[in-house]
Protein backbone atom coordinates (compact mmCIF):
# COMPACT_ATOMS: atom_id res chain seq x y z
CA UNK A 1 0.00 0.00 0.00
CA UNK A 2 1.62 3.27 -1.11
CA UNK A 3 1.79 6.04 -3.66
CA UNK A 4 4.90 5.17 -5.63
CA UNK A 5 6.70 7.47 -8.04
CA UNK A 6 9.14 5.57 -10.26
CA UNK A 7 11.76 7.31 -12.41
CA UNK A 8 9.82 10.58 -12.64
CA UNK A 9 11.14 13.14 -15.13
CA UNK A 10 9.36 16.40 -15.96
CA UNK A 11 10.30 19.18 -18.38
CA UNK A 12 8.30 22.42 -18.57
CA UNK A 13 8.89 25.13 -21.13
CA UNK A 14 11.98 23.35 -22.38
CA UNK A 15 13.52 23.28 -18.90
CA UNK A 16 14.14 20.09 -16.97
CA UNK A 17 12.35 20.31 -13.60
CA UNK A 18 12.69 16.75 -12.29
CA UNK A 19 15.13 14.00 -13.21
CA UNK A 20 14.79 10.30 -12.38
CA UNK A 21 12.99 10.73 -9.04
CA UNK A 22 11.86 7.67 -7.06
CA UNK A 23 9.73 8.30 -3.99
CA UNK A 24 7.05 6.42 -2.06
CA UNK A 25 4.43 7.65 0.42
CA UNK A 26 3.22 4.97 2.80
CA UNK A 27 0.10 4.91 5.01
CA UNK A 28 0.65 6.10 8.56
CA UNK A 29 3.60 8.40 7.91
CA UNK A 30 4.16 12.14 7.64
CA UNK A 31 6.67 12.73 4.85
CA UNK A 32 8.24 16.16 4.49
CA UNK A 33 9.25 17.26 0.98
CA UNK A 34 11.98 19.87 1.35
CA UNK A 35 14.55 21.70 -0.74
CA UNK A 36 15.55 25.18 -1.92
CA UNK A 37 13.31 27.35 -4.08
CA UNK A 38 13.07 25.90 -7.57
CA UNK A 39 14.14 22.41 -6.52
CA UNK A 40 11.01 20.81 -8.04
CA UNK A 41 8.95 20.14 -4.91
CA UNK A 42 5.60 21.39 -6.22
CA UNK A 43 6.11 19.67 -9.57
CA UNK A 44 6.79 16.35 -7.86
CA UNK A 45 3.77 16.75 -5.59
CA UNK A 46 1.52 17.48 -8.57
CA UNK A 47 2.86 14.43 -10.39
CA UNK A 48 2.18 12.28 -7.32
CA UNK A 49 -1.37 13.68 -7.15
CA UNK A 50 -2.05 12.72 -10.76
CA UNK A 51 -2.38 16.35 -11.82
CA UNK A 52 0.68 16.33 -14.07
CA UNK A 53 1.78 13.61 -16.48
CA UNK A 54 5.54 13.05 -16.32
CA UNK A 55 7.58 12.87 -19.50
CA UNK A 56 9.17 9.71 -18.14
CA UNK A 57 8.34 7.33 -15.32
CA UNK A 58 5.05 6.46 -13.67
CA UNK A 59 3.04 6.95 -10.49
CA UNK A 60 1.10 4.05 -8.95
CA UNK A 61 -1.62 4.22 -6.31
CA UNK A 62 -1.63 1.00 -4.31
CA UNK A 63 -0.28 -0.64 -7.45
CA UNK A 64 -2.71 0.92 -9.93
CA UNK A 65 -2.22 3.73 -12.42
CA UNK A 66 -4.38 6.86 -12.44
CA UNK A 67 -5.87 5.77 -15.76
CA UNK A 68 -6.85 2.37 -14.39
CA UNK A 69 -8.43 3.93 -11.31
CA UNK A 70 -10.43 6.61 -13.08
CA UNK A 71 -10.80 10.26 -12.10
CA UNK A 72 -13.43 9.87 -9.38
CA UNK A 73 -11.75 6.91 -7.69
CA UNK A 74 -8.44 8.77 -7.72
CA UNK A 75 -10.13 11.83 -6.17
CA UNK A 76 -11.39 9.62 -3.34
CA UNK A 77 -7.96 8.10 -2.82
CA UNK A 78 -5.78 11.24 -3.01
CA UNK A 79 -6.64 14.64 -1.53
CA UNK A 80 -4.53 17.56 -2.80
CA UNK A 81 -4.04 20.96 -1.18
CA UNK A 82 -2.56 23.35 -3.72
CA UNK A 83 -0.08 26.09 -2.99
CA UNK A 84 -1.57 29.53 -2.37
CA UNK A 85 -4.69 30.49 -0.45
CA UNK A 86 -6.34 32.93 -2.83
CA UNK A 87 -9.86 32.21 -4.03
CA UNK A 88 -12.47 34.41 -5.62
CA UNK A 89 -15.32 31.98 -4.94
CA UNK A 90 -18.33 33.87 -3.50
CA UNK A 91 -19.06 30.86 -1.30
CA UNK A 92 -19.49 30.37 2.40
CA UNK A 93 -16.77 28.57 4.33
CA UNK A 94 -19.04 25.58 4.90
CA UNK A 95 -19.86 25.39 1.18
CA UNK A 96 -16.16 25.39 0.30
CA UNK A 97 -15.41 22.58 2.75
CA UNK A 98 -18.43 20.68 1.45
CA UNK A 99 -16.74 20.57 -1.97
CA UNK A 100 -14.31 18.08 -0.45
CA UNK A 101 -17.15 15.52 -0.38
CA UNK A 102 -17.83 15.67 -4.13
CA UNK A 103 -15.75 12.54 -4.93
CA UNK A 104 -18.11 10.57 -2.68
CA UNK A 105 -21.35 11.83 -4.24
CA UNK A 106 -23.49 9.57 -6.37
CA UNK A 107 -25.25 11.05 -9.43
CA UNK A 108 -28.30 13.03 -8.29
CA UNK A 109 -27.54 12.05 -4.70
CA UNK A 110 -27.81 14.50 -1.83
CA UNK A 111 -25.61 14.97 1.23
CA UNK A 112 -25.39 12.00 3.57
CA UNK A 113 -24.78 11.76 7.29
CA UNK A 114 -21.20 10.71 6.50
CA UNK A 115 -20.77 13.95 4.53
CA UNK A 116 -22.08 16.06 7.41
CA UNK A 117 -19.87 14.28 9.93
CA UNK A 118 -16.74 14.67 7.78
CA UNK A 119 -17.41 18.37 7.15
CA UNK A 120 -18.01 19.15 10.83
CA UNK A 121 -14.84 17.29 11.84
CA UNK A 122 -12.72 19.06 9.21
CA UNK A 123 -14.01 22.49 10.25
CA UNK A 124 -13.25 21.75 13.90
CA UNK A 125 -9.79 20.27 13.22
CA UNK A 126 -8.73 23.41 11.31
CA UNK A 127 -10.20 25.83 13.87
CA UNK A 128 -12.64 27.36 11.38
CA UNK A 129 -15.93 25.96 12.71
CA UNK A 130 -16.96 29.46 13.78
CA UNK A 131 -16.54 30.77 10.21
CA UNK A 132 -19.15 28.49 8.62
CA UNK A 133 -21.50 31.21 7.32
CA UNK A 134 -18.82 33.72 6.37
CA UNK A 135 -17.79 34.04 2.75
CA UNK A 136 -14.21 33.39 1.69
CA UNK A 137 -13.71 37.02 0.70
CA UNK A 138 -14.14 38.15 4.32
CA UNK A 139 -11.28 35.99 5.62
CA UNK A 140 -7.59 36.76 6.01
CA UNK A 141 -5.07 34.87 3.90
CA UNK A 142 -4.17 32.59 6.79
CA UNK A 143 -7.83 31.87 7.53
CA UNK A 144 -8.44 30.96 3.87
CA UNK A 145 -5.51 28.54 4.02
CA UNK A 146 -7.07 26.78 6.99
CA UNK A 147 -10.43 26.56 5.21
CA UNK A 148 -8.81 25.01 2.14
CA UNK A 149 -6.98 22.53 4.37
CA UNK A 150 -10.36 21.68 5.93
CA UNK A 151 -11.73 21.03 2.43
CA UNK A 152 -8.82 18.64 1.75
CA UNK A 153 -9.37 16.84 5.06
CA UNK A 154 -13.11 16.49 4.39
CA UNK A 155 -12.31 14.14 1.51
CA UNK A 156 -11.15 11.60 4.11
CA UNK A 157 -8.77 10.18 1.52
CA UNK A 158 -6.14 7.63 2.51
CA UNK A 159 -3.48 9.97 1.09
CA UNK A 160 -3.17 13.73 1.66
CA UNK A 161 -0.72 15.82 -0.38
CA UNK A 162 -0.29 19.36 0.92
CA UNK A 163 1.79 22.02 -0.86
CA UNK A 164 3.08 24.61 1.63
CA UNK A 165 0.04 24.52 3.95
CA UNK A 166 1.84 26.78 6.46
CA UNK A 167 2.17 29.75 4.08
CA UNK A 168 0.55 32.84 5.58
CA UNK A 169 -0.14 31.26 8.97
CA UNK A 170 0.92 32.74 12.29
CA UNK A 171 3.19 30.65 14.58
CA UNK A 172 0.30 29.24 16.62
CA UNK A 173 -1.56 27.98 13.57
CA UNK A 174 1.64 26.68 11.98
CA UNK A 175 2.16 24.47 15.02
CA UNK A 176 -1.49 23.44 15.07
CA UNK A 177 -1.47 22.50 11.38
CA UNK A 178 1.69 20.40 11.79
CA UNK A 179 0.17 18.68 14.81
CA UNK A 180 -3.01 18.08 12.80
CA UNK A 181 -1.07 16.58 9.89
CA UNK A 182 0.84 14.32 12.27
CA UNK A 183 -2.41 13.17 13.91
CA UNK A 184 -3.88 12.53 10.46
CA UNK A 185 -0.93 10.29 9.67
CA UNK A 186 -1.23 8.52 13.02
CA UNK A 187 -4.83 7.67 12.17
CA UNK A 188 -3.49 5.75 9.17
CA UNK A 189 -3.33 8.23 6.29
CA UNK A 190 -0.21 8.81 4.25
CA UNK A 191 0.59 12.54 4.37
CA UNK A 192 3.21 14.40 2.37
CA UNK A 193 3.78 18.09 3.03
CA UNK A 194 5.98 20.58 1.19
CA UNK A 195 7.85 22.66 3.77
CA UNK A 196 10.43 25.43 3.84
CA UNK A 197 10.67 25.56 7.64
CA UNK A 198 13.43 23.09 8.51
CA UNK A 199 12.74 23.47 12.23
CA UNK A 200 9.17 22.21 11.86
CA UNK A 201 10.21 19.58 9.33
CA UNK A 202 12.75 18.17 11.79
CA UNK A 203 10.35 18.16 14.70
CA UNK A 204 7.17 16.78 13.12
CA UNK A 205 8.05 14.65 10.08
CA UNK A 206 8.75 10.94 10.27
CA UNK A 207 10.78 11.04 7.06
CA UNK A 208 12.20 13.74 4.80
CA UNK A 209 12.83 13.72 1.05
CA UNK A 210 15.34 16.38 -0.02
CA UNK A 211 15.24 17.72 -3.58
CA UNK A 212 17.95 19.84 -5.16
CA UNK A 213 18.06 20.92 -8.81
CA UNK A 214 15.32 18.45 -9.69
CA UNK A 215 16.97 15.41 -8.15
CA UNK A 216 16.26 13.50 -4.97
CA UNK A 217 19.55 13.86 -3.10
CA UNK A 218 18.61 12.33 0.27
CA UNK A 219 15.77 10.45 1.92
CA UNK A 220 15.41 9.20 5.49
CA UNK A 221 14.93 10.43 9.04
CA UNK A 222 15.19 14.20 9.57
CA UNK A 223 18.42 13.88 11.50
CA UNK A 224 20.02 11.73 8.79
CA UNK A 225 18.89 13.90 5.86
CA UNK A 226 19.68 17.29 7.39
CA UNK A 227 23.25 16.64 8.38
CA UNK A 228 25.76 19.48 8.50
CA UNK A 229 27.21 18.73 5.07
CA UNK A 230 23.82 18.89 3.31
CA UNK A 231 22.79 22.00 5.18
CA UNK A 232 25.92 23.67 3.80
CA UNK A 233 25.83 22.25 0.26
CA UNK A 234 22.07 22.44 -0.42
CA UNK A 235 20.81 25.27 1.82
CA UNK A 236 24.08 27.15 2.44
CA UNK A 237 23.36 27.49 6.16
CA UNK A 238 24.80 26.42 9.51
CA UNK A 239 22.34 25.28 12.17
CA UNK A 240 21.94 24.87 15.89
CA UNK A 241 20.76 21.44 17.05
CA UNK A 242 19.36 19.98 20.22
CA UNK A 243 16.50 18.11 21.84
CA UNK A 244 13.60 19.34 23.96
CA UNK A 245 10.80 17.26 25.50
CA UNK A 246 12.29 14.23 23.78
CA UNK A 247 12.03 15.74 20.29
CA UNK A 248 14.90 16.94 18.08
CA UNK A 249 15.13 20.50 16.90
CA UNK A 250 17.20 22.18 14.22
CA UNK A 251 17.44 25.96 13.93
CA UNK A 252 19.08 27.51 10.84
CA UNK A 253 21.39 30.06 12.42
CA UNK A 254 23.49 31.79 9.82
CA UNK A 255 24.53 31.73 6.18
CA UNK A 256 27.54 29.58 5.42
CA UNK A 257 30.23 31.69 3.75
CA UNK A 258 33.60 30.67 2.40
CA UNK A 259 36.25 30.87 5.08
CA UNK A 260 33.70 30.90 7.89
CA UNK A 261 34.07 28.21 10.58
CA UNK A 262 31.24 25.67 10.84
CA UNK A 263 31.15 25.60 14.63
CA UNK A 264 28.60 27.66 16.52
Amino acid sequence: MAIEAHGIAVALGGKTILQDVDLALRPGELLGLIGPNGAGKTTLLRAMAGLLTPAQGKVLYDGESARALGRQALARRVSFLAQGGDTSWPLSVEAVVRLGRLPHRQPFGGATQADSTAIAAALAHCDVAGFGERTMGTLSGGERRRVLLARALAVEAPYLLADEPLAGLDPLHQLEVMELLRRTARRGAGVVVVLHDLTLATRFCDRLALLDHGRLVAEGTPEAVLDDARLRSVFNVVALRGRHDGEPFLLPWRAQSHGQPDEI
